[in-house]
C-alpha cells in the first residue's frame, strides 16, 4: 500500500487504535484485535438499530485501515513520516521551495545539499530524495519544502 497520494495522512490512525506512536508493533496488533472484536458486524447483537449497526461497521473499517497501515514496518514508518512533515508544516513556516534538480550534488558525502541565507545547509540524501519533502537548515530553525518534479 502506497501512501505517495498523501490521503492516507488526513487520519489519525494511532487515535483510531487508541494508540500512541510510541506503542510497539505487539501493543498496536493487542489493540486492534480488541477493538475489531468489539466492532466486527458478526459480532454485533441483532437488536442493535440500523443506523448505529451502520455506524459500528464504519468503525470496524477504518479500524481494520489502520492496521493495514501501522501492522506493516514500511507502511507505519511512511505514515510516520507524513505525519511528522505535517507537524512541522503547522508549527514550522516553510522558508522556501526548493526543486531537487537545483540542490547541488556531493559525490564525496553521495548527498544533495543547498545553502541556507545563515551560511549552513540543507542536506538531503538520496534515499531521503524519494521520501522527505521537508528539510531543516544544519544551523538554523529555517526549513525548505523539496519539490520532486517539476
Amino acid at each position: 500500500m502506497t501512501m505517495a497520494s498523501g490521503s492516507l495522512v488526513q487520519k489519525d490512525w494511532y487515535g483510531i487504535l487508541g494508540a500512541n506512536p510510541t506503542d510497539s508493533l505487539t501493543e498496536l496488533k493487542q489493540k486492534y484485535q480488541k477493538l475489531a472484536i468489539l466492532y466486527h458486524p458478526d459480532k454485533q447483537s441483532a437488536d442493535v438499530p440500523a443506523e448505529e449497526l451502520k455506524a459500528r461497521v464504519q468503525r470496524f473499517i477504518e479500524i481494520d485501515q489502520a492496521w493495514k497501515i501501522l501492522g506493516n514496518e514500511e507502511t507505519k514508518k511512511d505514515y510516520d513520516l507524513q505525519q511528522r512533515e505535517s507537524e512541522l508544516t503547522k508549527t514550522w513556516p516553510v522558508d522556501a521551495q526548493v526543486h531537487l534538480k537545483d540542490m547541488s550534488w556531493d559525490n564525496d558525502e553521495e548527498c544533495h545539499t543547498f545553502l541556507c541565507r545563515c551560511g549552513g545547509r540543507y542536506t538531503l540524501s538520496k534515499n531521503e530524495a524519494e521520501e522527505v519533502s521537508l528539510v531543516c537548515c544544519d544551523t538554523c530553525s529555517l526549513i525548505i519544502e523539496i519539490i520532486k518534479y517539476s
